[in-house]
């Protein structure tokens, strides 16, 4: 019996090989001083277009967006002509990307922004529990700036630019990052958005942010080409939502008649978002489970299988098995990744984990 996960999808705006998404996932490979992809990016993931969907990496959209060393933008000439040879080797391999737009609100330090500037979130709530990556190395939070209303409309145009840019670019389409702590969840959830303004207080105003720059990015692509990630009552990053049930509903009901290219839940925490959200959305979802783990082929299948998602998407599994679809169809071993050398730069880990049809996996991949 054939895996529902190898099953082509026909969809409203999507046209896929099979039901397997590569999920974003930070590489830290970019040029720092620039943001422009590093030259070996077009072959890493050029190495995993026989997924269905490719999710690239966060991309900044401007520049206090940026979380981390060595994480790209797409706001310059120079960014845009380095995707391009990303897109391009994508497609010349059969494969469809999409840009995944990534804004870090709070997520970031001023070792890691232009000028030392303190990052931006909604409010000034600083993480407490946790340190963060800088080239100094890990260090504490600071206290972010909250932004005004004339900061969150930029930052609105801000996404809108990087989309048209993703398009210059040869991206299929573009991926919004609302999930995982990150600036779009700040807005959503109460304990990160303590505003006074129309971009807070109540769950329309802590909504609007999210739905203003959907619809921004739909007005400069085309709706078809836009998407959103969002992982309901999620607690990374210390992010705390009340009522996750009530404000993911309305915020899919709101999304729905808009007719994006797809929806992306990450499902973690006690609230079941999938089987809840599936109904309230008519297009295309992608599923993910982000658990401590990496998820298996078993949860993607039983979830596309029962309906709760037309797609699968999967992270870690992606970044040593570069051929996992024809893994899944084989019954292949999987290669199991050096978590060591997810950040660490260069093709060691990143373009050098060999096909299945290779042979052995190099020795340098070999887990602790």
């Amino acid at each position: 019996m054939t895996s529902p996960l190898l099953l082509p999808y026909e969809g409203p705006h999507l046209t896929l090989r099979n039901r397997i998404a590569m999920a974003p996932m930070t590489r830290n490979r970019a040029d720092d001083a620039t943001g422009v992809p590093h030259p070996l990016t077009a072959e890493y993931y050029a190495q995993r277009a026989t997924a269905g969907l490719i999710v690239s990496e966060g991309i900044w959209p401007g520049a206090l967006g940026k979380g981390e060393p060595g994480v790209p933008g797409l706001t310059t000439d120079a960014q845009v002509a380095g995707w391009r040879a990303v897109t391009e080797a994508v497609h010349a391999a059969g494969g469809t990307i999409f840009a995944q737009l990534w804004h870090v609100g709070r997520m970031s330090h001023p070792l890691t922004l232009p000028g030392r500037a303190t990052p931006v979130a909604p409010s000034a709530v600083r993480i407490e529990s946790e340190t963060i990556h800088t080239v100094e190395g890990r260090v504490p939070h600071v206290t972010p700036c909250p932004m005004t209303t004339a900061e969150v409309e930029a930052t609105v145009t801000d996404f809108a630019a990087a989309a048209r840019n993703a398009v210059r670019a040869g991206f299929d389409g573009v991926e919004l990052h609302g999930a995982n702590g990150y600036l779009i969840q700040q807005f959503l959830a109460e304990n990160t958005n303590r505003r006074t303004d129309r971009y807070g207080g109540s769950r329309a105003g802590r909504l609007r942010f999210t739905l203003d720059v959907v619809t921004a990015v739909a007005a400069e692509i085309g709706p078809e080409r836009v998407a959103l990630r969002i992982s309901p009552d999620n607690p990374e990053n210390e992010i705390a939502e009340q009522d996750p049930k009530g404000t993911y509903r309305a915020l899919v009901d709101t999304l729905d008649p808009l007719g994006l290219a797809y929806l992306h839940i990450i499902e973690r925490g006690a609230y079941e978002a999938l089987a809840d959200l599936r109904p309230r959305w008519s297009g295309t979802l992608i599923g993910n489970y982000n658990g401590p783990e990496p998820t298996s082929r078993q949860a993607g299948e039983e979830a596309v299988a029962a309906g709760l998602a037309d797609i699968f998407s999967f992270g870690r599994l992606f970044v040593a098995n570069p051929d996992l679809p024809a893994r899944f169809a084989t019954g292949a071993d999987l290669t199991p990744h050096n978590p060591s050398l997810l950040h660490k730069g260069g093709a060691k880990g990143y373009t050098d984990y060999p096909p299945h049809q290779s042979g052995r996996t190099h020795p340098s991949h070999a887990t602790a």
